[in-house]
């Protein structure tokens, strides 16, 4: 059995993946590590695991990770890049949950995350974990970067336009909104229920970490850097994304519903809705789908595509996941056919 490994299983998307691998056919969850919960039962911190994960913490230093055929790190930003090195040397696959891997320029991570990178040679080695987009790379990789949450929303919503080369991509507007889990799991006055709820507000309009992010992989498609403005929103909701996508056409005769199903046709995990279908993020909770609904609202030159996605699954450690699961040459979808949870 592929033995797996989480480092910093504390967070929400620690958990998530506790509650996804642990209950997974192909693979045996060996180790979970915390600094700060070291020998604690995995069951007493997250009682929704007892009798599910038989584990306790276990100090960082003390983890047998070289040992492991495959390691997740659900780590802060900066973490991974100093340990996956000598992980790599050992043999050992690698899938980042963090944003230590996701940018190729080193200069442009600093930029944003305000930390010289550890390891910037392996910034070309490392492949985006985005299965729509990076399916056989995903394969055959040793590390790989598990895209953020509004990325995965934002740019599944965009892909088909400018794959299809349909739209002025200079244009493209991102509206998005988050659940407060998507803000971790550390106490944050901002984050109280009396200070969020009942409440919207948008953050970090002049530039979010994830902008450069998302127009590098649009960019991929594209062939050049995009123009996106992105605003993300605080929503008073514990899970999921919500994006609302416009972007302008430069064709007007075209069926935009007929060109997005044939874009995710074979998409296990994008369910494109019927026309006129407005996606809900409820719809999603618990499950590693990314539900899509697009409109041309007035038949106009203006596309407005819906993207709903829960940010703890698909936005993390669901599309994880799956990117273990190609890289292990196991079925894409093992481990993650859950029905969504409502209500």
């Amino acid at each position: 059995m592929t033995r797996v490994a989480i480092v910093g299983g504390t967070g929400y998307t620690g958990v998530e993946l506790l509650r996804l691998l642990a209950r997974h056919p192909g693979v045996e969850l060996a180790c979970v590590t915390s600094r700060g919960e070291a020998g604690r039962a995995v069951a007493e911190l997250f009682p929704n695991l007892r009798g599910v994960v038989d584990l306790a913490f276990v100090a960082p230093e003390a983890a047998p990770l070289g040992d492991m055929d495959l390691v997740f790190f659900a780590t802060p930003n900066g973490t991974a890049m100093r340990q996956v090195p000598a992980l790599l040397e050992a043999g050992v696959r690698v899938v980042d949950l963090a944003a230590d891997f996701r940018l190729r320029d080193a200069a442009l991570w600093a930029e944003w995350y305000g930390m010289p990178h550890a390891c910037p040679e392996r910034l070309d080695e490392a492949v985006y974990g985005l299965p729509e987009l990076d399916r056989e790379a995903i394969r055959t990789a040793r590390l790989v970067a598990n895209p953020g949450c509004y990325p995965t929303a934002v740019t599944l919503g965009f892909l088909p336009l400018l794959a299809a080369g349909v739209v002025d991509p200079d244009s493209l507007i991102a509206d998005a909104k988050s659940g407060i889990s998507g803000a971790g799991r550390g106490a944050k006055v901002p984050l109280l229920l009396a200070e969020a709820t009942e409440s919207v507000k948008a953050y970090a309009v002049p530039g979010h970490r994830h902008l450069p992010e998302i127009r590098q992989t649009l960019g991929r498609v594209l062939g050049r850097l995009p123009g996106l403005t992105f605003v993300p929103h605080l929503m008073p909701m514990v899970r999921g994304i919500h994006a609302t996508l416009y972007a302008h056409l430069d064709q007007v005769d075209l069926d935009l519903q007929a060109l997005y199903a044939a874009h995710y046709a074979d998409e296990p995990f994008v369910d494109l809705l019927p026309p006129g279908a407005h996606p809900e993020t409820r719809s999603v909770r618990g499950s590693n789908l990314c539900r899509l609904a697009v409109h041309r609202p007035g038949d106009g030159d203006r596309v407005v595509v819906l993207s709903v996605i829960d940010n703890l699954v698909k936005g993390a450690a669901g599309q994880a996941v799956q990117n273990m699961n190609l890289m292990l040459g196991l079925p894409e979808t093992m481990g993650l056919d859950w029905t969504p949870v409502l209500p």
